[in-house]
Order: structure tokens, then C-alpha cells, then sequence
């Protein structure tokens, strides 16, 4: 264990770290901070992968381990047990996978991809890895056929020819089936590719193969000649046989299904178009669209099944995917929500030569994973136990919560509980293979993800698994959004107005807030009771930039000040939707004062879960939509929400549903006294709530809202109208320019900056004191904004620097930026509720607000948060500005505190308690929880603060303000997300650049633990999703449907093969169907056939070495004794060989057993012999 002494600081720096800040001669030796985590504390791995597998292309299933496995077009494999047993795995090279086919209840898997390459995987271990590849080098695979209990894979080709592979030792046979052959003069052109390849259920001798062109041929495999072919005039997509091997059926282009005898080769015995109109007149019925697969099962007891995808008629335009189910002569049509990728009849059975016995359907679709069960009627679906449906609503942002109080999850989960539909199958889920993991983690997991929708969602994420909890919809909060309106205003968003873009969650009170990207902020509570609000709470805010560089008209210096003297009362205000506000916008002018969406006016219904608090909205300005929330952040023990924009910031207290400040980010800056400011262009009248209002300033009318504060009382506005239209145009005129100047910027810069690197610290600590009794005017001059537009587009992809024309991720970086862009582009980046000792006077920690902006400064504000609950909504809560803290490189990404122990202080939180219960409930119920004040004496530092940025971290000591350590994490690069998280050793900072490196430093010394070059940033949903969470978990979008989740602590890493589940577990094969007395006595069952005999190489000789190569898998003998070395690789042949060992072992043990029995028998021969010749004389022998 390392100790970290502050006063020795400056040794532990790097030589990068040229900026830091040399420690306080004041501390004392006793200032120790000891540091537990070291760099063997960290290794990266990915854990596992939840969701829907993207762009799914192929499927598969083995019916007697119950396990399902899907390819995607990408060469990924996701595999599906029962419920909570999942596996990924990937192909290298990223090729599309064609076609998967099990070595049935063998614990291996075989699959096909569009490179022409095959691979033998290996499922008898938890992380699946692949034993042999076999790459085709003259053909392309189009079909592959894998008996039942055969070793031996049948490929087809592209040119027609099938090739045989043995797949124990993935090599190519002799014997080759060439398609001049198989068709010989039965056609006189090219018969196409091979579509469809399978053996007679009751012989396996004989092999039909089906061509594109609408060739079917039935191949003797022992004469290696063609016995019967088929010929229909439509192209062939699949094939399906009966499980007689008398009669198998095609499904073709047009729409038809032909039913052929196997022995009536001239023509078919049935022709049929399932959704053709049938004339009356005896033609051929109209062609339909292709029937792209049909399977035909068989049932004992009944009649048999036909399914089907695809043969809609041609005149259902937008009429969705269907599944045909014949049953007898019922037919059932299912639509589907998506495209149909693939199915799969499910079968008691996995012998052919059966009755099949069919009981389930499993469809793959573009989007979705559905089960149908044929044994109900209606043909109702299972209810999937996978998390497939996180893709139901496009994710927009994601939030990761390790080691959350225990009572959360059962919480959740009863409220959502009540939320299941209903009208699935009594049946249990039928994909049941594998076992679940017995690992040692057994702390609660959360995952909150929000959707384009406006719906949010928690999942269990403990243990690995992920199950989906409760679903919040936040657009019921809203009127419903025309479809003509929902794209009425670009400048607002170009998605969903309910999209989420941020969310704030407090574990422990339980308090949700999430922003969305139509600039509106709900504020949620937990209660396990219905209620039904009639009304709304609403707080509409007016947010604008300031214009600081436009002329003021003339006699501007004897104006009277914008700011309104001091209210005359306190008491809450409850803001509700007014009609004015629709109103506000008319085709004459401008919109202004209006919100982009209306809030509902109607009784809303809110069931258990999480209730509507407040609902808070930003108004349009001047024409120009409000800029999109960059920041947001909630705290139950304060009852404050603050929320930040490229405009400035606004606290709003949602117990009291009051504003209690407004500020622009210019004023953060600027001048401490805000009564004492500069003259600016005449404003708009203060919408009402702007700031604490009057009680009855509910009865002032809208006319009146929209006046300016100054009109009445002499103001030289009013006083000439001349002046005041030439100050008009002028100002006019100049914000054109600068609204030009900016686009332009803006058009060749980045969304993001850091501050120049040549910027000095402006160590000026000017305390700024604003009093809540001072209502903040917040109007803004009538044509004052044209800079609005371009800050908007910065405050909506300030986080995703992504270039409009390509796509592609830039990062620009400027160090000559004059006040007019400064201001423009700083934005409140980052927000962050602490209790802490700002000054050396003060004696203990006191609750305060830091705002960190993109041009990597950090702003303190003071609250004075009243401790009794009765005055706490009784009385205001006082807010004072106390200068910058720190600045940085970059802009702000996290904030943090820290004792003098180096333990994290957390914000101060409230317990939860049910605000719909009764007084007495709630009042036992109800604790704040608040950070225990260190003990210290006065003038010495005793917290720390921790900053990190784009570019640099900083920790800094309280309430000295001495920056004690700090680190470039990146020169070339840049942070796209920080969090400083808890580990079981201790505090570290996490970091994911955009670069793709993972990093980790220490507290508080800022040392690299941790640097893993991971995932380059090619997609900005990774940079939108990925998040860190305590004891090193972390998570992201790796694709639109799934999430990728992974671990950078070594202690997971250590434990994982436990916690992961099983794929494959010990079953017995079903016994073969009973052949029954006379079949076997007169040969009418099934014929088996020595394939070795055909296609092994004594039969059949080598292959040509040119048309495959064989490649050795990671996961065979050659591959592991290749990829072996150091300790790990002599691990794992001590490994192989105590495994080979124990083999052999075994073997001995099984031949002594055999030697024992025959002893035993020629022992018992023995005595009978002896007895036999006992008595008997030597001439009777």
C-alpha cells in the first residue's frame, strides 16, 4: 500500500502535467491520503451482450439441448438457452452469416458465411470458440445439409457441384457431386445454384438437391447416378420433405406450392396457390410473391401442418409480413410487425423419419424474435423472457447504477408487474437449454434507458442477466402531437419531440428527472398508489442569450434598471397551462413565449410508479426555439432541479414549483452586483414565471404579461417612439451580421472547444451575491436573438460533434475566439450538487451547486437550504455566486468531492417515502441523508475536489482552492465520458476517449491505473451511450438493438467463467422410432447408410487441395498450442494435459473393468468345466 503525501505532490507529477498547481505550504504532515488501488486492480473484458441481434440474416435450433442461435449479417452468433442464459460470439472478418446447422445434441455448431468459409464451433464451453474453418477458394457456398447424427456436411455451390465435408476433421472428401451429372439432358443450360440439399427421411442413400432454375433431383449416393428429376417451370426456393419419404413439397417464385410422388417424376401431384384468387373459369390463378420457405410436419393424430412465408398476392401493397399456418383444411394467416428473416417448426422428434409431432413455430424477423404455439387455438404467441425489446423505441441515452439499495429492484418490479400484456400461451417457454452461472456478484444492478418515444425504461441488470423492470411513458404528460405538426419546426428537433436526451436519478429518494430534446424537464416521484392529477403542474421558463456588443439607443445611461425590485411575497407558485401560450403564435409574427409542446389539459391518470412532480418548459423567443437542455441534475434533500443550455442556467425549486434563478452564462461572468449593470436594448415584458411572482399574479392578463418592466413609468423608450424604432433597426442590421459571422464559425468549426492553451487562470475570486427575493428578469429585445439559431445548433450536438455531410466524427479546436463567441459558445456542461466548505471561515460543509462549461470552467453557487421540512416550504431558498473554483483544458465532464480519507462524498439525499400516503407514513418514513462534516480544524483543507474535462483532471483542496494534483489525460484525443467511480479498493476516475482508449487514474493522486486502446469511436452511439458505473462495470450501445456490456475490474474479470451460464449440459438422445415387426422383417423402414464407406478416403481418395483450405480454430488442439505461451499457455497445457490425463485415466479405468469381467467369465467356465468332468473317469472323456 502506497502512501500519497500532499506536501510531496509535485514528485508524483508527470512531466505532461506542466500546469498543476504546487500544494499549500499549510498542510500538515499528518495530511495523508492512502491509497489502495494499484494497477493489477484493473483489466478490461467484455462481459456480455443484451438485446436483439442486429440485422439478423440466419437461425437455427437444436431440439434436444433446446438451444436457438442467430446470425447476423455482420458474422456475429448470438446463442439463447432458458431464460437468462445468453452467449455472443463472433466470426473474424465480419462476413455475413448464410446458414447455421447443430451437430444435434453433439454440443457443436456449424456455420456458414458469405466469404465462403465454413466453421466448426465449439458449445461444450462457456465462451463458444471455433475448432476448425474450411475456406473455399474456386466456389461460392450457396446451401448447406447436416443429417442427423452424421458427421459427414453436404455444401452446395454456386455452380451446382456439392462438395462433403467431414466435420470431425474439417476436410474435404473425394466424392463430389457435379451438376452436368445430376441434371445430365433433362435441361440444356446452366440449372443455377444449389438451393435446397436433404436426404430421404427413409433412406439416406438417397439425396434430393434443388436448383435455382426448378430442377429437383433425387441422387443415389451408392450408384452415384440421378434416380428421378423433377421439373417445374418456377424457380425453387425450398423444399420440404414428408416424414414417409414418399412425397416432398417445393415452394417456388410465383406463389405455388408443388406436391411431387417420388416415383411420379412427370408432373405434380398437387398444384397450389395458398393466396391466390382461384378463377372460375379453371386458369392458372394470378401469380403471387414469392413463397421463400415451407415446412411440412406431420402429427400422429391429426392432420398435418403446412407453414410458410411469403405468396402474398401482389395486389395487398402495405400489407405487412405474413406467416401461413395449413393445418388440415384451416389456413391461419399471422401477420407479423416486421419482415420474416426465417422459421423454424419446432418438433417433439429429432429423427425424420417420425412423425414430427410439430408444437411451436419460432420466427426471426428484422426486428423482433416471436414463438407461436400450434397446439392453442388461435395460434397465440409465448411471452419471451429475453430483453429483446430495448430497440421497441430507438435509444437516445442510457444511465448504468451498480450497487443500488436493495429494495429497489422488487420496487420496481411490482409496479411493473401490472404493466404485462395479456393473451399469451399458458405454455412454458420452449427454448429451455442451458443452466445459469453460480457467480459470487450478487450486488443490485439498475440500467435506465431513455427512448425517442419518451418512454424510459429500468432493467435488472444483476448477475449479468437483464430483465425488464417498469416503463415510464412521458408523452402522456402531453396533448398528442399531430402527424402534420410533428415535423412542423426543424430548428426545435429533427426526431421525436418526446425523445429523451438526458436523464437525473436519485437512487435512494427515488426522484427521477429526465429533459427531452423539445427543451422540457419532468420531475418524477415513486408512489405505490394510483392518483389522478387534474391538473398539470406547469413552469414555463424564458431562457435567451444576451447581446452585450449592440448599441444602446441614446439616453440609454438614465434608463431605468431591467430588474424588478423585490417581491412582496414568497408564497409557492403553481404554474398551469394558460391559454395565452397557444395563442402566443400567430401567422403575423414571431413565435414567442410559447413551448414546444402543450401539456395536456385533461385529468391525468397516473398509476403506481413514478408520477408526474412538475413539469418544466422553455419558451421560444423572438421566433427562435429554445436550445436543447445540455445539463440537468436533481437532489431530494434540496428539493432543486437545476437545468443548463448554451443560454445560461436555471434552478428551479420543484417543492415550491417556484424559479428561483435565471442567469446567462454571460452573467455568470459578469458583473456581482445585478442591480448595478450595464444598459442593454429595451426587452419584451417578464413572463410571469421568470421569477418569484406575487400571489395574485395569476389574475395579471397576457396583454399585461407581455409588457416590458419599465413600461408606465416614464421610461425613454416610451417617451419618444422614433428613438426607439431607430434603436430597433439598428440592432436589426448589427445581429444580422452577427448572426452570419457565427453560422459561418460555426459551419468550420467544431461543436465543441477547449480553451486556449495559453489561457491563464483568472484566479480572481469576486463573490457574486444574489438574493432569491430579487426576481431575475429574463426578457430579451424583440429582434435581440438572431445568434440564437446558431447557438442552438450548438447546444443540440455540442455532445456529438458529427459533421452534417459525411458523418464523420470531428474535433476541432480554437484558441483565438474573441467575447462575442466566447460567449456564444460556452454552454453549462456539467452540474453537480455537494456539500462543501468553500471558504476558510466556514466551519463545516454547506450545500452548493457547481456548473462546469465547455470552455472548462467551474462556477460555485452557495445554498442556504433551510433544515426543518416546515420551513423549507414555507421559506425561499437564498442563492449567492461565489466565483470559479478551477479551470481546465476543455470542457467540463465531471465533478466530484471527496474527505480528507479519500472516501467519496456523495450529494446529500433524502430518503424515500410515498408522497401519496398518509401524513404520519410519510413523516416516519422521511430522512435526509447528508454528508457527515469532517472533522477538521479551522484553515485546514479537509475535502477535495475532484474535475475532470475533456483534456485534463483536477483535484483541488477545500476550502484553500489549491489545485494539489493534476493530469493531461489526452493531447491528441479528447474524453467523451468521465465518472469517478467506487471501486472495492477505492476511488478512481474512469474515462473513455474518443480515440477508443479506456483509462482509469487514481484518487486523489491522478496516477494511470489503467490505459487499454478498446473501441476506436466510429459510431456517435457509442459516444451518446457508453457510461461507467461503480465496482468497474460499464455499458454502451455497440448497435442500434443491442448493448454491450463490459468490465475493467480484475475481480470481475477473475469470476467470470462462473457467472456466465452453460450451453450445453448432458442429455440423452431420444430413442430411434420403433420400426415394428413386420417392417423390420420385410425391410419397409428406414435404411441406413455407411457413409464412411462412400465418402471416406479409401472410397472416394483426397480432394483437390486447391478448392479448400483448412484453417486451424483458436479453440482446437492446433490453435491453443500456437496461441500458447508464457505462464498463461503453460497454464493452459497443464490444463490440456490433466484433461488428457484424466482421459486416459478414464480409458484405463474402462479397460480394467473389462479385464475384470472376463476374468470373471473365464473364471465361471472354468468351474463349470471342472464340474462337468468332475466324476467322470478318464476313458469317458
Amino acid at each position: 500500500m502506497k502512501k500519497f503525501n500532499i506536501r510531496k505532490v509535485l514528485d508524483g507529477l508527470t512531466a505532461a502535467s506542466s500546469s498543476s498547481s504546487s500544494p499549500q505550504s499549510s498542510n500538515r504532515d499528518n495530511d495523508v491520503v492512502l491509497e489502495t488501488l494499484q494497477s493489477e486492480h484493473f483489466q478490461l473484458c467484455k462481459t456480455v451482450r443484451h438485446g436483439f441481434p442486429y440485422q439478423p440474416s440466419a437461425m437455427a435450433f437444436d431440439p434436444v439441448q433446446k438451444i436457438l442461435v442467430i446470425g447476423t449479417e455482420s458474422g456475429a452468433l448470438r446463442l439463447f438457452g432458458r431464460a437468462g442464459v445468453e452467449c455472443y460470439c463472433q466470426h473474424e472478418g465480419n462476413a455475413a452469416v448464410i446458414q447455421l446447422q447443430f451437430l444435434v445434441n453433439e454440443g457443436a455448431l456449424v456455420s456458414a458465411l458469405s466469404d465462403d468459409s465454413i466453421h466448426l464451433w465449439n458449445l461444450r464451453q462457456k465462451i463458444p470458440a471455433i475448432l476448425h474453418s474450411l475456406k473455399f477458394s474456386r466456389e461460392r457456398i450457396t446451401f448447406c445439409h447436416l443429417p442427423f447424427q452424421s458427421k459427414w456436411l453436404y455444401v452446395g455451390t454456386e455452380r451446382g457441384n456439392i462438395h462433403i465435408v467431414n466435420v470431425e476433421s474439417f476436410t474435404l472428401s473425394g466424392y463430389v457431386i457435379m451438376w452436368n451429372k445430376a441434371i445430365e439432358l433433362s435441361s440444356k443450360t446452366h440449372p443455377g445454384p444449389v438451393v435446397h440439399i436433404s436426404d430421404n427421411p427413409m433412406d439416406e442413400g438417397k439425396l434430393l438437391i434443388g436448383f435455382e432454375c426448378g430442377i429437383v433431383v433425387l441422387w443415389d449416393l451408392r450408384s452415384k447416378k440421378a434416380d428421378y428429376r423433377y421439373s417445374y417451370d418456377e424457380a425453387i426456393h425450398s423444399v420440404a420433405w414428408h416424414h414417409e419419404g414418399k412425397q416432398f413439397v417445393c415452394s417456388h417464385s410465383d406463389g405455388t406450392l408443388t406436391t411431387w410422388n417420388v416415383r411420379s417424376p412427370a408432373k405434380p401431384a398437387q398444384i397450389i396457390t395458398p393466396h391466390g384468387k382461384q378463377p372460375r373459369d379453371g386458369k392458372k390463378p394470378d401469380p403471387c410473391k414469392p413463397i421463400l420457405k415451407v415446412e411440412y410436419k406431420t402429427e400422429k393424430s391429426g392432420e398435418p401442418f403446412m407453414v410458410l412465408s411469403g405468396g402474398l398476392s401482389y395486389d395487398t401493397v402495405g400489407r405487412r409480413a405474413c406467416l401461413t399456418v395449413m393445418h388440415g383444411k384451416s389456413t391461419a394467416v399471422l401477420e407479423m410487425d416486421y419482415p420474416i428473416v426465417d422459421f423454424l417448426t419446432l418438433c417433439e422428434t429429432p429423427y425424420p423419419n417420425d412423425y414430427q409431432e410439430p408444437y411451436a413455430v419460432v420466427v426471426l424477423l428484422e426486428r423482433d424474435l416471436v414463438v407461436i404455439d400450434l397446439a392453442q387455438t388461435g395460434y397465440p404467441s409465448f411471452e419471451n423472457p429475453y430483453p429483446l425489446s430495448i430497440h421497441e423505441s430507438p435509444v437516445t441515452c442510457c444511465e448504468y447504477f451498480a450497487d443500488c439499495p436493495a429494495e429497489l429492484i422488487p420496487a420496481l418490479y411490482s409496479v411493473g408487474s401490472r404493466q404485462k400484456r395479456q393473451g399469451y400461451s399458458k405454455k412454458e417457454w420452449p427454448i429451455s437449454g442451458g443452466n445459469w452461472g453460480q457467480g459470487a456478484q450478487s450486488y443490485p444492478e439498475i440500467i435506465i434507458t431513455g427512448h425517442a418515444d419518451g418512454s424510459i425504461k429500468f432493467w435488472d441488470a444483476s448477475a449479468l442477466m437483464l430483465q425488464v423492470l417498469y416503463k415510464l411513458k412521458t408523452a402522456k404528460v402531453f396533448e398528442k402531437v399531430p402527424a402534420k405538426e410533428e415535423k412542423s419546426s426543424p430548428d426545435v428537433v429533427d426526431e421525436d419531440p418526446f425523445a429523451v436526451h438526458s436523464l437525473s436519478w436519485c437512487p435512494e429518494s427515488r426522484v427521477l428527472c429526465m429533459a427531452a430534446v423539445s427543451a422540457h424537464v419532468i420531475v418524477y416521484r415513486f408512489s405505490k398508489q394510483e392518483v389522478t392529477l387534474e391538473t398539470v403542474q406547469l413552469l414555463e421558463v424564458r431562457m435567451q442569450c444576451e447581446l452585450n456588443d449592440v448599441d444602446s439607443p441614446e439616453g440609454g445611461g438614465d434608463q431605468a434598471s431591467a430588474v424588478s425590485t423585490p417581491g412582496a411575497s414568497s408564497s409557492p407558485q403553481c404554474g398551469t397551462p394558460h391559454p395565452s401560450t397557444s395563442s402566443a403564435s400567430s401567422s403575423e409574427g414571431p413565435r414567442d413565449n410559447v413551448p414546444c409542446l402543450r401539456v395536456r389539459s385533461s385529468a391525468l391518470k397516473q398509476s403506481p410508479g413514478y408520477q408526474v412532480e412538475l413539469v418544466i418548459q422553455l419558451l421560444w423567443v423572438s421566433g427562435e426555439p429554445p436550445q436543447q437542455i445540455s445539463s440537468l441534475a436533481v437532489n431530494s434533500a434540496y428539493g432543486l432541479v437545476v437545468l443548463g443550455n448554451g443560454n445560461g442556467v436555471a434552478v428551479v425549486d420543484y417543492l415550491q414549483k417556484t424559479l428561483l434563478l435565471n442567469v446567462t452564462t454571460a452573467e455568470l461572468h459578469g458583473s456581482p452586483d445585478p442591480h448595478q449593470r450595464q444598459p442593454r436594448s429595451p426587452r419584451k415584458g417578464r413572463h410571469p414565471s421568470g421569477g418569484l411572482c406575487d400571489g395574485n399574479d395569476g389574475a395579471v392578463t397576457s396583454e399585461d404579461r407581455c409588457k416590458s418592466p419599465t413600461s408606465g413609468c416614464g421610461s425613454p423608450y416610451h417617451s419618444d417612439e422614433d428613438n426607439k424604432q431607430k434603436f430597433l433597426e439598428k440592432v436589426k442590421s448589427k445581429s444580422r451580421l452577427i448572426s452570419k459571422s457565427v453560422a459561418n464559425d460555426f459551419a468550420k468549426m467544431s461543436r465543441k472547444f477547449s480553451m486556449a492553451a495559453d489561457h491563464k487562470h483568472d484566479g480572481g475570486s469576486v463573490r457574486r451575491q444574489f438574493s432569491l427575493h430579487v426576481e431575475k428578469r429574463v426578457c430579451e429585445a424583440e429582434e435581440a436573438a438572431p445568434r440564437r439559431k446558431a447557438a442552438s445548433v450548438y447546444g443540440t450536438h455540442f455532445e456529438h460533434g458529427l459533421n452534417a455531410r459525411d458523418g464523420s466524427f470531428i474535433h476541432s479546436r480554437s484558441s483565438s475566439m474573441g467575447s462575442l463567441d466566447r460567449e456564444a459558445r460556452e454552454v453549462i456542461s456539467c452540474l453537480h450538487f455537494c456539500e462543501i466548505m468553500s471558504r476558510n471561515s466556514e466551519l463545516a460543509p454547506a450545500p452548493s451547486l457547481w456548473l462546469g462549461t465547455t470552455l472548462g470552467t467551474v462556477l460555485t453557487v452557495s445554498l442556504s437550504v433551510p433544515s426543518a421540512p416546515e420551513q423549507r416550504l414555507q421559506q425561499t431558498v437564498p442563492v449567492s455566486f461565489c466565483g470559479s473554483l478551477v479551470r481546465l483544458k476543455g470542457g467540463v465532464l465531471r465533478m466530484a468531492v471527496m474527505d480528507s480519507t479519500g472516501s467519496l462524498v456523495p450529494p446529500a439525499c433524502e430518503g424515500w417515502y410515498d408522497p401519496n400516503a398518509p401524513e404520519e407514513e410519510r413523516e416516519r418514513t422521511r430522512s435526509r441523508r447528508t454528508t457527515s462534516p469532517s472533522s477538521s480544524q479551522e484553515n485546514q483543507d479537509c475535502q477535495y475536489a475532484v474535475v475532470c474535462s475533456e483534456k485534463q483532471a483536477k483535484v483541488v483542496a477545500m476550502p484553500s482552492q489549491n489545485c494539489v494534483y493534476d493530469h493531461n489525460i489526452t493531447e491528441t484525443s479528447f474524453v467523451l465520458r468521465a465518472d469517478v467511480v467506487v471501486m472495492s479498493a477505492g476511488l478512481c476516475i474512469a474515462c473513455f476517449c474518443a480515440n477508443g482508449h479506456i483509462m482509469t487514474l487514481s484518487l486523489p493522486s491522478l496516477r494511470p491505473l489503467l490505459d487499454v486502446n478498446y473501441l476506436p469511436l466510429t459510431d456517435m452511439r457509442i459516444a451518446r451511450t457508453f457510461c461507467f458505473s461503480n465496482l468497474g462495470q460499464a455499458l454502451y450501445l455497440t448497435s442500434p438493438m443491442e448493448i454491450q456490456r463490459l468490465t475493467y475490474s480484475q475481480e470481475t474479470c477473475d469470476n467470470l467463467q462462473e457467472m456466465l451460464g452453460e450451453l450445453f449440459t448432458p442429455v440423452e438422445t431420444p430413442e430411434a422410432p420403433n420400426r415394428g415387426f413386420f417392417k423390420g422383417l420385410f425391410g419397409g423402414g428406414a435404411q441406413s447408410l455407411d457413409r464412411e464407406d462412400l465418402f471416406g478416403e479409401l472410397a472416394a481418395g483426397k480432394a483437390s487441395r486447391s478448392l479448400a483450405q483448412h484453417i486451424p480454430g483458436p479453440g482446437s488442439m492446433e490453435g491453443m498450442k500456437g496461441a500458447a505461451s508464457g505462464v498463461v499457455g503453460e497454464l493452459a497445457r497443464a490444463r490440456i494435459a490433466l484433461d488428457e490425463r484424466g482421459q486416459k485415466l478414464g480409458e484405463l479405468e474402462e479397460r480394467t473393468a473389462a479385464m475384470m469381467a472376463s476374468a470373471d467369465a473365464f473364471s465361471r467356465h472354468a468351474h463349470d468345466v471342472m464340474l462337468k468332468y468332475k466324476d467322470k473317469k478318464w476313458y469317458q472323456l
